[in-house]
């Protein structure tokens, strides 16, 4: 690597700086490659090592015809980040973090998390022999507190909001000398998201897609998955760029309503820019924050990339889980469907063209917040063990007025 480069003021910093955040403004750092490293880390799997011993990434991407069909895209693509070995898109960073650790000679490393955050670190870290130490708001799913338990993590469910949790893990790790994974503030998080992108692209066969969505909370994903396209773009493997749009809860919203402030601007001046605080409370758990940590590089990708930031209700991301999973077969939690919500919103303001390749990610499978796909399901049918309770009971699914 070259070195850092400021999000809000640009201002660079040598490879060897020993901090994470800028001296001048405080914002959050870039790590800066070169066109050969860029190279290399893309024709080699960056994880698949002896120090940690699973697969990583290298997701499915399926097209998914009959959902595209259903809400009016011709060319629908889902990225299936919940085969990942924590079930979600965390990896990828949890991986780059880990590997970055034990260069360090850290053992212990900690992190602040809604949940999948959480979960994957303490997936990683057992893999490759660290202890973990998670904080969680007290609200977090039970799904992935369990996970990371089982995983041998040490889990603070804190009394408070995510703000709450991740500024206590940042004064816990700084007094206690412990490797702090928490988004925004660690930079190697970007460097593990942004490889989603060349995956895309990789099972694209060197093809663009149009736009990408990706759902959004603290914003780490969205300005990972656009340095990823960006870096195709500077050592000649693309000559276009996909539109990266934001898809976020209308109850948990700060970066689109960043967005929407920016992007007003033909030359914005992200020095000044300062992510919205708002009370979230949305049912997406994982994309639920008040002050989105890694918020100026979110806004900025969607702002460059001339993408959107659009909003849905928690009804609608609910009521997009069944039907992205009846008509895919895969199972998203919240978070993981609101792509999908914001496409179909975007489709229905003619915000996207029914023939644009859109690529929606799946951050998330269902089993993390079961309790929340079920408020959205039927509930099963209750027979007696009999041919005849069996007609009836399929009797009454072909003819619903009749159950």
């Amino acid at each position: 690597m070259n070195g850092y480069r400021c999000f809000q003021c640009d201002l660079t910093q040598a490879a060897d700086f020993p901090g994470w955040a800028c001296p001048d403004c405080g914002g959050n750092l870039d790590v800066v490659n070169d066109h050969d490293t860029i190279l290399r880390q893309i024709k080699k799997a960056p994880y698949n090592s002896e120090r940690i011993p699973l697969r990583i990434g290298n997701t499915p991407l399926y097209a998914a015809e009959r959902l595209g069909q259903s809400i009016g895209l011709r060319n629908l693509y889902l990225k299936d980040d919940t085969v990942n070995p924590s079930a979600s898109s965390k990896d990828r960073a949890s991986g780059a973090v880990v590997v970055r650790a034990m260069d360090a000679g850290a053992k212990i490393v900690s992190a602040a998390s809604t949940g999948n955050a959480g979960s994957s670190l303490a997936c990683i870290a057992a893999a490759a022999g660290l202890q973990a130490v998670v904080f969680v708001p007290e609200s977090a799913p039970i799904a992935k507190l369990t996970q990371a338990l089982s995983f041998g993590a040490t889990v603070l469910s804190v009394r408070g909001s995510y703000d709450d949790a991740f500024d206590l893990c940042m004064e816990a790790s700084k007094r206690f000398g412990w490797y702090n994974r928490s988004t925004g503030i660690n930079p190697f998080t970007r460097e593990g998201k942004k490889v989603c992108a060349w995956e895309i692209w990789a099972a694209l066969e060197g093809r663009v897609p149009d736009r990408v969505i990706v759902p959004a909370g603290d914003g780490n994903i969205l300005s990972g998955m656009w340095k990823g396209w960006r870096e195709l773009k500077e050592v000649g493997l693309v000559d276009q760029l996909p539109k990266i749009d934001c898809a976020q809860s209308n109850r948990s919203n700060a970066i689109t309503r960043m967005v929407r402030t920016m992007g007003r601007s033909d030359q914005p001046d992200w020095a000044t820019a300062t992510p919205v605080s708002v009370a979230a409370s949305t049912v997406a758990d994982s994309i639920s924050v008040d002050r989105p940590r890694d918020g100026t590089a979110a806004a900025r990708a969607v702002v460059e990339s001339g993408g959107i930031a659009i909003t849905v209700s928690d009804k609608q991301i609910l009521s997009a889980i069944p039907e992205m999973a009846s008509m895919s077969g895969i199972f998203p939690e919240p978070a993981a469907a609101t792509p999908l919500a914001a496409a179909k919103l975007m489709v229905k303001e003619h915000l996207v063209a029914a023939d644009e390749i859109v690529v929606c990610l799946v951050s998330g499978n269902g089993l993390k917040d079961i309790e929340r796909a079920r408020t959205v399901t039927t509930e099963p049918l209750v027979i007696e063990p009999s041919l005849d309770a069996v007609e009836a009971a399929i009797a009454s699914v072909k003819d619903p007025a009749a159950a």
